[in-house]
């Protein structure tokens, strides 16, 4: 049975009048798990239909497997691991976590926090005096930019250059043909190709050259699957580079902006800094860096909820929504860092569950803890604060705050 969701529920969420708080227009839009929408796409926004389908190997991540080609994806460059399908995933995703995670390299995470920590204390340093600072700009963004670009083996003092360029190109992630101006999508592919150009530049001067940073490491390497393209390594560090920060910003700036407005649980933290443990997962249900998986792609009819969705039909889906669905989770709309059997969607699922995900976990379990604690009685000064222009990775464009 197939249901046509009233498009008007999907556009308010879209619109960034409702970016503050989107989460009763999800609650409206579970009503249908799966609906058809006026242009032949799917949303999907109920738990148990978004992990069905996320562990479906019907649903590609292929541009190519689209009937109907989308103006956001065209002209793009090669595609990163997460925007294709087995086989080759499986071998772009394994080269890269070679150096970045188990089994080859199991202590680089773990290994990292005493210089995580001394980034986020020398960053503390720099605005604790202050009576009003900016969580986002001030600390939320430049401690993950510095992170990745360490990671990677970008230099930190091009961050103003590929500021701009991920700007642009996140930008367009959400383009709609029918509502923005054309200039939104050729800034963002513009963009794209100029990224990769600057990392394919990098790419060069580290090649045959020793080295710890990803970039150097992937360029030299001769492993059991061989070595990637240039063009793959290109398009991988792209990919880390801008969800290696874009991500934990938001993750970071929520999980701020929630305690604040959860004072009891601020306190709780600052007594008890293990907490943060349970807390930042309840974080990744409540208030995730990443709302929206704008398309997949059906290689095949599939049947969800005894809804037939057509083979080549975009289909979005609502991971945010998912995570707020009280048929999984008692009381959603509560936040409670006590939560049992906390299997949230904000790393999504499947063969695309986040790569970064333990870093990010790090990084925002040592920015909230050093965050309450040195931070002298944190008071918002806008509820709700300014948000960013994008659905997708959801957050605040601004988290200004007081101290006494």
């Amino acid at each position: 049975m197939t249901t046509t969701e009233t498009p008007d529920t999907l556009h308010r969420i879209l619109d960034h009048s409702s970016r503050a708080d989107p989460y009763p227009l999800y609650a409206e839009l579970r009503k249908t798990p799966v609906a058809l929408q006026e242009d032949g796409s799917y949303v999907i926004s109920t738990y148990r239909e978004l992990t069905g389908i996320l562990h479906d190997p019907h649903l590609s991540s292929d541009v190519r497997n689209l009937s109907r080609p989308m103006a956001a994806l065209e002209g793009r460059t090669t595609p990163s691991f997460i925007n294709v399908d087995p086989p080759e995933h499986d071998r772009l995703r394994r080269l890269a976590m070679r150096h970045f995670g188990p089994p080859h390299t199991p202590g680089l995470v773990t290994g990292m926090e005493p210089d995580l920590t001394a980034i986020v204390r020398g960053l503390i340093d720099g605005i604790a005096d202050k009576q009003q600072i900016d969580i986002v700009d001030d600390f939320a963004y430049p401690f993950p930019v510095t992170v990745i670009c360490h990671l990677l083996g970008v230099p930190r003092e091009d961050e103003p250059r590929f500021h701009l360029w991920v700007n642009a190109i996140i930008d367009s992630i959400d383009y709609n043909p029918k509502t923005d101006p054309k200039e939104k999508l050729d800034n963002g592919v513009q963009a794209t190709k100029d990224l990769h150009q600057y990392l394919g530049g990098l790419l060069e001067q580290r090649q045959g050259r020793p080295g710890d940073d990803l970039l150097t490491r992937l360029a030299n390497d001769d492993g059991p699957d061989g070595r990637m393209t240039d063009e793959e390594i290109v398009s991988t560090a792209n990919l880390l580079l801008i969800a290696g920060h874009e991500t934990t910003v938001n993750l970071i700036a929520n999980g701020m902006l929630t305690l604040l407005r959860h004072p009891q649980v601020l306190q709780r933290l600052r007594d008890d800094p293990e907490l943060v443990v349970p807390l930042v997962e309840e974080l990744l249900r409540y208030e995730p860096p990443v709302h929206i998986i704008p398309w997949r792609a059906a290689y095949s009819d599939i049947t969800v909820a005894d809804t037939v969705i057509p083979k080549g039909s975009q289909i979005m889906l609502m991971l945010a929504s998912g995570s707020r669905d009280p048929d999984r989770f008692d009381d959603p709309d509560r936040f409670d860092p006590d939560r049992q059997d906390n299997q949230h969607l904000g790393f999504g699922s499947g063969i695309h569950l986040c790569f970064g995900g333990p870093m990010a976990r790090l990084e925002t379990q040592i920015a909230l803890n050093e965050l309450v604690r040195r931070l002298d009685r944190p008071q918002l000064v806008a509820d709700p604060p300014p948000y960013r222009p994008s659905p997708v990775l959801r957050g605040p464009i601004h988290l200004p705050v007081e101290q006494s």
